[in-house]
């Protein structure tokens, strides 16, 4: 190393791990930029990765001070342990390169974002397959030398430019290079693209930098908090069920409760709302331990998700929504007068087109084979609706219309059926053992999403509805159940369950 041969000129190795997207490619450029103003001899390299979230670009840049009448030998790609700065554009990268051995404490200072972009294998777990965040900012924190940390991409939101800018920014203030803040400003001026906000970023993320601060993280987007309930609702439709919760339900429960009221009321309707509460109560009168509001906090969580299951009519409805799209519009940084294109990809099945129908036609369509036989490669397949155009948008708006005849399909008729036979298991076991009957409440958060997704986790739920029969009378049965549903959360494919309820049998 150069910093231990003071014959040898100076030179710093900076390895950036980014994902597609985030403008690694420009964070290279202005470094080399800035080194190379400066005098320095600079040299980048990039190694792609594999596909756009299964692994994270990695650029190489290594600047060697002036060297007059002499040419650097550089290398092309970072060697660990030899690495000054490593810059990574979200958290769980800045974790892999600690693994890598691209993070050493005498030697590395890191700077990371903090924010997540969710790698697919951690969205197919069907529980949370959501890696520790605050575990890794430890062991990252404790590899390397300094670390500079915050939500890097929020940052750079806030003063309308991106990440890289941020990320620029942060790696000015921390000192980390020999080249004054005003030369990393001097790059972004040069650069001639977005420079203004591109300079609010990088000032804002060198305050962030000199900081003294301890690292923090966001808070968890994945972390399940109620909002306290209100003093008065938003419709007059709605206040006299707001008024019903504190007057029949225990007050641990009223948050949670306004939660799931709010939830299936914009999901149908306020009627559908005191359905909702009618639900939670009948299982209330079946608990010996209502008091402590225990199964009325479960109650009003997981039957909120039963009765507002996602559909056709559910799903075109959110990609519809205004609020949807003012999102769209700031994650992307979009100004007032900039024309923003969506395209929506469907793919429901047969299945779920059928479950539209009202059951009588949608049994006899059943009976059809032919008809259905004919139906099924025309409407079974995936399409992209551009709903930024008008026929695009009308074709949506006409699908989440239907939500006023939802009642009456047999989809409807189907969940509801299956929400009864749910509720009804949970008020026998209730005065029996209360415990199993808590845990199979929480077993709904199996069920979600719609066509293949929701099949599945039909399936598994199914399976924990039957575990819950045959447990029960055991000391262990909530515990049992408990284990079984984070069993079948830990994979796509169902062997963890498998696995688990094959112990089940030897153990009894």
């Amino acid at each position: 190393m150069s910093r231990l041969d003071p014959s040898r000129p100076r030179s710093f190795h900076v390895a950036i791990l980014a994902l597609g997207g985030q403008g690694g490619g420009v964070l290279v450029d202005w470094i080399v930029d800035l080194a190379e103003h400066a005098g320095w001899t600079a040299q980048a390299t990039s190694v792609a990765g594999v596909a756009q979230r299964t692994g994270a670009t990695i650029y190489y840049v290594e600047i060697v001070e002036p060297t007059p009448g002499r040419a650097p030998v550089l290398a092309l790609m970072p060697v660990p342990g030899d690495v000054d700065v490593l810059i990574a554009a979200e958290l769980m990268e800045a974790g892999r390169a600690v693994e890598r051995g691209f993070v050493t404490p005498d030697r590395t200072t890191v700077v990371t974002s903090s924010h997540r972009t969710y790698a697919i294998q951690e969205k197919m777990v069907p529980g949370s397959g959501v890696a520790d965040s605050a575990q890794v900012l430890g062991i990252v924190e404790r590899a390397s030398r300094r670390l500079v940390i915050d939500d890097m991409q929020a940052l750079a939101v806030r003063n309308g430019s991106v990440i890289s800018a941020s990320l620029f920014g942060a790696l000015a203030g921390s000192g980390a290079l020999p080249f004054a803040v005003a030369e990393f400003e001097a790059v972004v001026k040069r650069s001639g693209v977005g420079v203004q906000p591109s300079l609010a970023a990088l000032r804002a993320a060198v305050e962030v930098a000199q900081q003294s601060a301890p690292p923090a993280l966001p808070a968890d987007p994945m972390l399940t908090a109620a909002r306290p309930l209100p003093e008065r609702a938003a419709g007059a439709r709605m206040q006299p069920l707001l008024e019903r919760i504190r007057a029949e339900f225990p007050p641990a429960a009223w948050d949670w409760l306004g939660e799931g009221l709010a939830r299936v009321a914009d999901y149908q309707d306020p009627a559908y709302g005191a359905e909702y509460l009618d639900r939670v109560a009948r299982l209330l009168a079946a608990d010996p331990g209502a008091a402590n509001g225990q199964v009325a906090i479960e109650a009003a969580r997981w039957i909120a998700v039963a009765m507002s299951y996602d559909d056709v009519i559910r799903v075109a409805d959110l990609k519809i929504r205004a609020e949807r799209s003012a999102r769209v519009r700031r994650e992307i940084g979009a100004g007032a007068g900039d024309v923003v294109g969506t395209e929506e990809y469907f793919h429901p099945r047969l299945e779920e087109l059928m479950g539209l129908l009202p059951r009588r036609w949608a049994d006899r369509l059943d009976g059809a084979s032919r008809l259905k036989a004919w139906l099924a490669p025309r409407l079974d397949r995936g399409r992209r609706i551009r709903t930024h155009t008008l026929r695009g948008h009308l074709q949506l708006r006409v699908v989440a219309g239907l939500r006023r005849w939802r009642r009456g399909s047999r989809r409807h008729a189907e969940e509801l059926a299956h929400l009864d036979a749910w509720l009804a298991e949970v008020e026998r076991l209730l005065p029996q053992d209360r415990t199993l009957a808590i845990e199979l409440l929480r077993c709904r958060r199996l069920v979600k999403g719609y066509s293949d997704t929701h099949a599945r986790g039909s399936s598994r739920f199914d399976r924990l509805l039957r575990a819950a029969r045959e447990l029960h009378g055991r000391p262990d049965a909530g515990s049992a159940l408990g284990a079984l549903r984070e069993a079948a959360l830990r994979d796509a494919e169902g062997r963890a369950l498998a696995e688990r309820l094959q112990a089940l049998r030897l153990a009894a």
